[in-house]
């Protein structure tokens, strides 16, 4: 009898145990947003300093997506620009990784090298990507495979300071980069002023890289060699050095980044800027009277007539637990209606065809703000925009070799000759 009680007693607790685990169970499954819920799986999104400007938009694009896709719910996670490549790194290493990610094709090629991103091609149909400006599409591929899907983009314009050049004696801004360098020392002179700032920082704007390449230069060969060991090479270094030693250059250009770039610009110090049109508001709101006296014209090239384009893509990482949700949020983020509302909202440019040709990015009323012009000045140059430097996983040595020799160069601690074979030997014993 009482062995009967006790054997009772511990079935009892027993199946008490077991209710109990099962609660626990179920609320950690509940909270865990990577577990499904009823058939319900939550992906994550990541963003790159969106938060608070446009807060607003992703909520309600997100709740949009979610009542059109009842099965699937979207966390948005909204990193700081400087902290998402170590955050990313971390997480992809860690395979942990979000479902969804904000990027730039530079960054994310470098990752692709190693296999960390979904494989599009398998996922998206050709009939969708032939939706997207195929040049922008190019971006985010490498070894032919698709690692991203385009989002928004830029392109570069040349914002100038009428009055500078008033005061120089110059009437149009310069469209090549040989005629800057004319006009460079023509403002010094009149003016005591700078035309321009360009970093030679390795760790910031790819900037002087792009502009050797639309002089002519080519960076890498087929072979992953260094290619600008060349006249075209050199001649491009030399350009570069002239200026600097001239004095037409800041001596900052050494030690400071592209944020320096406007901060003189604003301060009345240099007549050009080369920035996108969204940097008109933020001239505007820090520098009245400078942004007044500023117009704009296309960016400034070389013989090859090539324009810079800069893109954000949508990268899926391929230990992602739920590709196939990834992907069509992913789709739904840069379809032609969410991404013209978008470039509406963030004065940026569409990167699928239907959208880009919007009236909104052709036609401009009469008495249009600079910033309104800007916006078509800068999508005219898209159909022959393209991303100017090679997606290569190694891109920032590439970028270090070049810069750091040229600042050799610069300074006289090397010739041009020495600093361009220094630079190549660097980039091929890498």
């Amino acid at each position: 009898m009482i062995r009967s009680l006790k054997i009772k007693r511990l079935v009892s607790w027993a199946l008490l145990g077991l209710f109990t685990s099962f609660i626990v169970s179920c609320s950690t499954f509940s909270n865990n947003p990577k577990i499904p819920v009823q058939g319900i799986v939550t992906i994550e999104f990541w963003t790159m300093q969106l938060q608070p400007q446009f807060t607003n938009y992703f909520q309600g694009l997100i709740r949009t997506f979610e009542s059109q896709n009842p099965s699937i719910k979207v966390k948005w996670v909204d990193v700081p620009w400087s902290a998402m490549e170590n955050k990313v790194l971390t997480a992809v290493s860690a395979k942990t990784p979000p479902d969804v990610v904000n990027l730039n094709p530079d960054f994310a090629s470098q990752l692709a090298g190693k296999n960390a991103w979904l494989n599009l091609d398998n996922k998206v149909s050709s009939q969708v990507r032939s939706s997207y400006l195929p040049n922008i599409w190019q971006a985010s591929t490498l070894n032919n495979k698709s690692f991203g899907i385009p989002w928004y983009l830029t392109t570069r314009l040349t914002i100038y300071n009428t009055d500078l050049l008033k005061q120089a004696g110059i009437t149009k801004p310069p469209a090549t980069y040989a005629e800057l360098g004319q006009m460079a020392q023509q403002i010094k002179d009149k003016t005591g002023k700078y035309a321009f700032f360009a970093t030679f920082v390795p760790q910031d704007s790819g900037e002087v890289l792009e502009s050797l390449i639309q002089m002519g230069v080519t960076l890498v060969n087929t072979d992953g060699k260094a290619g600008f060991n060349t006249p075209q090479g050199k001649a491009a270094f030399q350009y570069w050095v002239d200026l600097y030693k001239k004095g037409l250059l800041p001596k900052a250009s050494l030690t400071q980044g592209h944020r320096h770039a406007i901060d003189l610009y604003q301060s009345g110090e240099t007549a050009f800027l080369a920035s996108g049109p969204e940097f008109l508001k933020t001239i505007a709101n820090n520098a009245p009277k400078i942004a007044l006296a500023s117009a704009i014209a296309p960016q400034i090239t070389g013989d090859t007539g090539k324009k810079n384009v800069a893109v954000m893509n949508m990268v899926i990482p391929r230990d992602s637990k739920y590709p196939d949700e990834a992907v069509k949020f992913a789709l739904f983020v840069t379809n032609d209606a969410n991404q013209l509302a978008f470039a509406k909202a963030a004065n940026v440019l569409p990167s699928t065809i239907k959208a880009l040709s919007d009236t909104y990015f052709k036609k401009v009323p009469a008495n249009a703000t600079t910033a309104e012009k800007g916006r078509v000045i800068s999508a005219s140059q898209l159909q022959q925009a393209e991303v100017l430097t090679p997606k290569l996983k190694d891109f920032k040595l590439l970028q270090k070799s070049i810069y750091e020799n040229l600042q050799a160069a610069m300074l006289g601690q090397k010739t041009v000759d020495q600093a361009v074979e220094d630079a190549a030997q660097l980039w091929d014993n890498r």
